[in-house]
C-alpha cells in the first residue's frame, strides 16, 4: 500500500532566521506595550496612577496633570466631578493632555517624592519631565483646568479668522478675552500677548478680521472681555500695557458679587484684590434678593479695589467662616470686611443695615483709612482664674498679661487645632506645676474668638511669654514643647531651654481662609503637612 510521503523538511536560511527573530521581538514588544497600557486603569476618563505605572504613564502621555488626593479629603471630593469633567472635555477633543490621580494615602512613596504636604496637591508634568513638575495654580472648575492646561501647552493667544470661531470661544467659556488688532506686530498687540502669557485661567484670542470687528461692533483696535454675567462684556479703555491689561482682566473676570464655594475659593484668594467685604446671608431668607441687589449696587463703585463676596450662612460647611468672624448663624445677615495682606485685619460696620448707601459709606471709610480694626472678645468667664491654667479673653488680656508684677506664659490656640490638642495635657501639667507660684501665671486664649492689638497670631499654637516689668516685653517661645523645656524657659526668665523652632505650627496664612469650609482634610484634624486648616 502506497502512502503519500511527508513533504521534505528544509533547513531555514540565515535570512529567514533573522526575519523570524525580528517578528518575535516585535510581538514581544507589542505584548509588553499592551500590558503596560492595560495597567493604567481609568475612572471617568481620569487615569489611575500608582508607583508601578507612573513612569509608563509619563512616557505614554507626555503632558499629564496629576492630582494627589486622599479619599477622606472633603476638598478632593468636591473637586472630583469637575476634574472628571475636564478630563472628558480634553479626551473629547482628542487632546494629547490627560488628567490622572494618585491616592497619596496608598502611594506614599510617590507622595513623598513630589512633596505632597496637603490635599489635593495638583502638579503638571510637561513633555514627560518627571523631575520638575509645575504646581497647578488656577481654579477648581472644569473650564479653569482646561484653560490652564491649554495655556501651558499651546500658544497663549489663539488666532480667530472666522466669526464662528469667535462665537464658539465666547459660548464655550464663562470668560474670554479677544484682542482686536489690525497689526499683530504693533506695540499694543505685543503688550496684549505678554498679558495673556501671565494669566493662566482665561482663554485669550486675537483677530484682524473685518467680519469679526463688524460682528462685535468694534470700530478700532481694542481689547474686549466677554463674560456670561453682569454687563456681559467690558471694553478696555486706557494705554495698552501688560500691567494695565492684567489689571483690567483681574478687575472684570469675576462677578460684581461672587458666592464663596469650594470652586470659587481659589479665584477669591488667588486674586490680586486682597480687600474683601463679605455679606453673610441665608439664601432662603425672604428678602435675600433685595439685600443681594443692594450689595451688588454698592459693589459697582469699588470694582478692582474691594472684592464683594456672598456667603450662605445656612450652609454647614460655612459655619467655620462665621466663627472666624465671631458670628453666629442667628446674627445673620451681617457685613464684615477683611484685608488679606501680611496681617489679616477685620472691620465691622457701625450699622447693621444692609443698604447700598450704608455699604458704600463703610467701604469709602475703609479705602480712606478711617476705620479702626474690629477686635473680637468673649466675655470674661466668672471662673477664669479658678483652674491652674488661667483663661484669658480679649477683655482681660491687657490686665493679666501686662501685669508688671507677674510673669505670664500664654498659649494662643484654636479649639479645632490638632497640634493644640496634642499640647493640652502638657500645658495643663505646666499650669499645675506653677499654680501656687506668687509671680508666674500659665494661661491660654482661644484666638479664634479673641483678638488683641499687642499680639498678631499667625499659627496655632502660638506661645508667648510676658515677663514682669513695666517694659511690656513679649518673648516668643520656640523651644521644645515638653514640660521640661517649658520649665527651663520659665526658670530662666525666658532665656534658656529653647531649641530651634519646629515646622509643625498650624500656619494661619491669608490663603488658608480657603480651607475654612472643611475640617475633614485629615482624620485627626490636621493636614498631611502638620498644618490645621483655619
Amino acid at each position: 500500500m502506497r502512502t503519500t510521503p511527508d513533504p521534505p523538511v528544509s533547513a531555514c536560511t540565515a535570512t529567514e532566521e533573522n526575519s523570524t527573530a525580528t517578528m518575535l521581538k516585535f510581538l514581544i514588544f507589542c505584548t509588553l506595550a499592551v500590558a503596560i497600557n492595560a495597567e493604567i486603569a481609568e475612572e471617568e476618563d481620569v487615569l489611575v496612577l500608582k508607583k508601578s505605572n507612573f513612569d509608563e504613564a509619563l512616557q505614554a502621555h507626555p503632558n499629564i496633570l496629576v492630582e494627589f488626593y486622599a479619599p477622606w479629603c472633603g476638598h478632593c471630593k468636591a473637586l472630583a466631578p469637575e476634574y472628571a469633567k475636564a478630563a472628558g472635555m480634553l479626551k473629547a477633543e482628542s487632546s494629547d493632555i490627560r488628567l490622572a490621580k494618585v491616592d497619596a494615602t496608598e502611594e506614599t512613596e510617590l507622595a513623598q517624592e513630589y512633596g505632597v504636604r496637603g490635599y489635593p496637591t495638583i502638579k503638571f508634568f510637561k513633555g514627560g519631565d518627571k523631575e520638575s513638575p509645575k504646581e497647578y495654580s488656577a481654579g477648581r472648575q472644569a473650564d479653569d483646568i482646561v484653560n490652564w492646561l491649554k495655556k501651558r501647552t499651546g500658544p497663549a493667544v489663539a488666532t480667530l479668522n472666522e466669526v464662528t470661531d469667535a462665537e464658539s470661544l465666547i459660548a464655550d467659556n464663562e470668560v474670554a478675552v479677544i484682542g482686536f488688532f489690525k497689526d499683530a506686530e504693533s506695540a499694543g498687540a505685543q503688550a496684549y500677548e505678554k498679558a495673556a502669557q501671565a494669566i493662566d485661567d482665561i482663554p485669550f484670542a486675537k483677530t484682524s478680521s473685518d467680519a469679526i470687528y463688524s460682528k462685535f461692533e468694534v470700530s478700532k483696535d481694542s481689547v474686549v472681555l466677554f463674560k456670561k454675567f453682569d454687563e456681559g462684556r467690558n471694553t478696555f479703555d486706557g494705554e495698552l500695557t501688560k500691567e494695565a491689561l492684567q489689571s483690567f482682566v483681574k478687575a472684570n473676570q469675576l462677578p460684581l458679587v461672587i458666592e464663596f464655594t469650594e470652586q470659587t475659593a481659589p479665584k477669591i484668594f488667588g486674586g490680586e484684590i486682597k480687600s474683601h467685604i463679605l455679606m453673610f446671608l441665608p439664601k432662603a431668607a425672604s428678602d435675600f434678593q433685595d439685600k443681594m441687589d443692594q450689595f451688588k449696587k454698592a459693589a459697582e463703585g469699588f470694582k478692582g479695589q474691594i472684592l464683594f463676596i456672598f456667603i450662605d450662612s445656612d450652609i454647614d460647611d460655612n459655619q467655620r467662616i462665621l466663627e472666624f468672624f465671631g458670628l453666629k448663624k442667628e446674627e445673620c445677615p451681617a457685613i464684615r470686611l477683611i484685608t488679606l495682606e501680611d496681617e489679616m485685619t477685620k472691620y465691622k460696620p457701625e450699622s447693621d443695615a444692609i443698604t447700598a448707601e450704608s455699604i458704600t459709606q463703610f467701604c469709602k471709610l475703609f479705602t480712606e483709612g478711617k476705620l479702626k480694626p474690629h477686635l473680637m472678645s468673649q466675655d470674661i468667664p466668672k471662673d477664669w482664674d479658678k483652674n491652674p491654667v488661667k483663661v484669658l479673653v480679649g477683655k482681660n488680656f491687657e490686665e493679666v498679661a501686662f501685669n508688671p508684677s507677674k510673669n505670664v506664659f500664654v498659649e494662643f490656640y484654636a479649639p479645632w487645632c490638632g497640634h493644640c490638642k496634642q499640647l493640652a495635657p502638657i500645658w495643663e501639667k505646666l499650669g499645675e506645676k506653677y499654680k501656687d507660684s506668687a509671680d508666674t501665671i500659665v494661661a491660654k486664649m482661644d484666638s479664634t474668638a479673641n483678638e488683641i492689638e499687642a499680639v498678631k497670631v499667625h499659627s496655632f499654637p502660638t506661645l508667648k511669654f510676658f515677663p514682669a516689668g513695666e517694659e511690656r516685653k513679649v518673648i516668643d517661645y520656640n523651644g521644645e514643647r515638653t514640660l521640661e523645656g517649658f520649665t527651663k524657659f520659665l526658670e530662666s526668665g525666658g532665656k534658656e531651654g529653647g531649641a530651634p523652632a519646629g515646622d509643625d505650627d498650624d500656619d494661619l496664612e491669608p490663603e488658608d481662609l480657603e480651607d475654612v469650609e472643611d475640617d475633614s482634610d485629615s482624620e485627626d484634624g490636621t493636614d498631611d503637612d502638620g498644618h490645621d486648616e483655619l
